[in-house]
């Protein structure tokens, strides 16, 4: 097997109620990563003590802080990007040589605890499959007394947990900041020829439900600006907020996504600027479509 070396960048901003959980997710790691760097982005809870005490105890764990107002105040961080850019700027905090050593590189959430086996799983999937771009395992999150995995499509793999190789990264240019970053490094690193997917073999525990922090509805609203961006069409758009509607609060929960689409597109929101990017990403939307009226017996859907 191929030798592994993994960078993990953590950004974090008031992450006192969870960061402790995921040190240690990390730290019990069957495979631990090489360098874990935690970026505290203007935290004003007990944060910065923590992970600098957690620093002290775990030598794979290294922190740095962002500048005062590095991040411009916000109601809702999502949308102004601000833990990509927290995680630019940490990848710039490292020496380009010592970048170059590293054979993978990951982002992990604060607030996102993995199980014992997450990454020996994850880098089997990369060592069977050259051609893996991204992969990143399946997060559950708590309802009730049990932690039950969050829908995603396959080849989604979710912002608070992706790991990329190298070669990918370089290829896509790393990670944009900018609303909809996840879905943005996904479809140009399949534009790359590489895959994308998330394997159920490798399980995170999420401590926050997807898109609760700023709230669930004004969460959907976001959710649908940031498909506007990325170019989906109306079919797709149209079938997701159906999916969404069966959310939390139900119906409301799609019409917030609607809404959000509508928008964005009213406002003329800029949209990813890339050549190609706009029909790469509708034919993607096509033909998932098509296969799944096929599989339902139904004529195939119209153009995208």
């Amino acid at each position: 097997m191929p030798e592994h070396r993994l960078l993990i960048i953590t950004p974090v901003r008031n992450e006192a109620a969870h960061i402790e959980r995921v040190a240690r997710g990390l730290a019990e790691q069957a495979r631990r990563p090489e360098h874990w760097l935690v970026v505290d982005d203007g935290s004003d809870d007990e944060t910065p003590q923590i992970i600098d005490r957690l620093a002290a105890e775990l030598d794979f764990m290294h922190v740095v802080s962002t500048p005062p107002g590095f991040t411009a105040p916000s109601n809702d961080r999502l949308k102004v990007a601000a833990a990509p850019r927290a995680f630019n700027y940490g990848l710039h905090t490292l020496d380009p040589r010592e970048l170059s050593l590293f054979t993978h590189i990951g982002k992990l959430d604060g607030d996102v605890e993995l199980r014992r086996d997450y990454f020996a799983a994850l880098l089997g999937e990369f060592d069977r499959n050259p051609r893996l771009g991204i992969g990143g395992g399946v997060v559950l999150e708590q309802h009730g007394e049990e932690w039950l995995p969050t829908s995603s499509a396959p080849e989604h793999v979710r912002g608070a947990l992706k790991l990329y190789t190298r070669e990918c990264f370089a290829a896509i240019g790393g990670v944009w900041e900018r609303l909809g970053w996840d879905g943005i490094d996904e479809v140009t690193a399949r534009m790359h020829g590489f895959q994308t997917r998330s394997f159920a073999g490798a399980e995170a525990l999420h401590h926050r439900h997807t898109g609760s922090a700023d709230g669930r509805l004004r969460g959907h609203v976001r959710w649908g600006e940031a498909h506007w961006i990325l170019h989906h069409g109306l079919p797709w758009t149209a079938l997701r907020a159906a999916k969404v509607a069966r959310l939390e609060p139900r119906v409301a929960s799609g019409a917030a996504y609607l809404y959000g689409y509508a928008r964005a597109a009213a406002r003329r929101v800029p949209r990813v600027e890339v050549e190609g990017y706009r029909s790469f990403v509708r034919a993607e939307q096509h033909r998932r479509i098509s296969q799944r009226l096929r599989r339902q017996g139904a004529p195939s859907f119209p153009g995208g």
